[in-house]
């Protein structure tokens, strides 16, 4: 006789999307549940507060086993696109600075060596980078260009016989600080197309510095980047990246992750807000009690609810091999949006406690700014799904 095992239901997934995921899979998300609570929750809002990262976490990210989950041959279990989001989700909806640590070096890193490096090259970082024995970055944005970087890179790449020279700079890379292999993309001054390059640390002309005063995420360790005549061997170019086009056909999988990521922020300020409603009293009665706290409570679990059906749906479509740009685009912006309300709506419900990192509720409303702004702003990607439904682009 088979049993099917328990497993826990959290309560922001009010219509139980986390069982459509296999047993296997829950399995491996509970693990990395737990890890969570045990590990990370606890000491999120120091690390925080010091804009400083738990190195120590990353060993025991390791002893997951969960980097390589999308890749073939370089985990127990091969992944689907929906355990991925979830683990996303779950991560984001613990430590938002921790899942962007998590998904620069798995999905923007690994990604970019995955599609668009030769089997060589895949053979050559991603396993030690799977054991997260060496830690990617991913630099694009530019002290000059965000929203507008596929018009043209200003970092340039010019081959000297079997090396690569790069000069310029590079702006909020996430990891870079300490990151062993940093993806750089620049435009070869021979053809004009954006080209991939991986930089390893201490690599000679390659400059990180730390961003300081950020005021989200700031556990994470963005930097600014200066290459000055920083000289890559051509082995180091990503071998099929010949385009801004392969560029984006990595933003496209990641997009899909951060909106995966900002439901797991909204979905914390909505448990927090519900715990918080129903221990905090006034007027002689909890909060929860009130008809304007349940109307923030009801439109809170409404925002993360629609949220996770869009994204589950677009797992889907990632699986088939369907999904397009528009699909990854729609959901960043819409997810991101909600989530903006939601923690706005969270963070009212706990009144001027709101403000205090004790009650943790004032890290996911800061860190939500973040979630909102990377990886396309929402005018961007409306402009990506405008330009997908008319037929006519609305880009300047």
């Amino acid at each position: 006789m088979t049993t099917t095992r328990e497993f826990e239901t959290l309560t922001g997934d009010f219509y139980q999307f986390e069982n459509l995921l296999s047993e296997t899979e829950r399995g491996i998300l509970e693990r990395v549940r737990a890890f969570l609570r045990a590990e990370v929750e606890p000491i999120a809002n120091e690390y925080w507060a010091r804009a400083e990262f738990p190195f120590q976490l990353i060993d025991g990210i390791r002893g997951l086993d969960i980097a390589g989950l999308m890749y073939d041959g370089l985990a127990a279990h091969r992944g689907s696109r929906l355990l991925s989001g979830f683990l996303a989700l779950e991560i984001g909806r613990a430590d938002p600075s921790v899942n962007t640590f998590y998904g620069v070096h798995t999905g923007l890193a690994m990604g970019s060596i995955d599609r668009c490096g030769s089997e060589e090259q895949r053979e050559r970082w991603l396993p030690g980078m799977a054991r997260m024995d060496r830690i990617g970055a991913f630099a694009l944005t530019e002290p000059h260009g965000g929203s507008d970087v596929s018009g043209g890179l200003e970092t340039t790449a010019r081959r000297e016989g079997d090396t690569w020279v790069l000069d310029g700079e590079k702006k909020w890379i996430g990891n870079a600080t300490f990151a062993d292999l940093v993806v750089v993309w620049a435009r070869d001054l021979e053809d004009g197309h954006v080209k991939g390059f991986v930089v390893e640390r201490d690599t000679p002309g390659f400059h990180p510095v730390k961003i300081e005063g950020k005021v989200a995420l700031r556990s994470v360790q963005n930097a600014d980047i200066t290459l000055d005549g920083c000289r890559v061997p051509e082995r180091n170019r990503l071998q099929r990246a010949n385009s801004f086009r392969d560029t984006s056909d990595v933003l496209r999988q990641t997009r899909g992750g951060v909106a995966w990521g900002s439901v797991g922020c909204m979905m914390a300020a909505y448990e927090l807000a519900l715990a918080y409603a129903k221990e905090r009293e006034q007027f002689g009665r909890p909060i929860a009690k009130f008809q304007l706290v349940q109307d923030h409570l009801a439109t809170m679990l409404g925002n993360v609810t629609s949220s996770l059906a869009l994204v589950v749906r677009l797992a889907g479509l990632q699986d088939e091999g369907i999904d397009l740009d528009e699909h990854s685009a729609l959901a960043k912006s819409v997810v991101t949006t909600r989530m903006r309300e939601t923690v706005a709506l969270a963070r009212e419900v706990f009144g001027g406690n709101g403000i205090l990192l004790e009650h943790d509720i004032a890290r996911y409303f800061a860190d939500a700014e973040a979630l909102y702004s990377y990886e396309g702003t929402r005018e961007i990607n409306q402009l990506i799904v405008g330009r997908a439904v008319t037929g006519m682009s609305a880009f300047v």
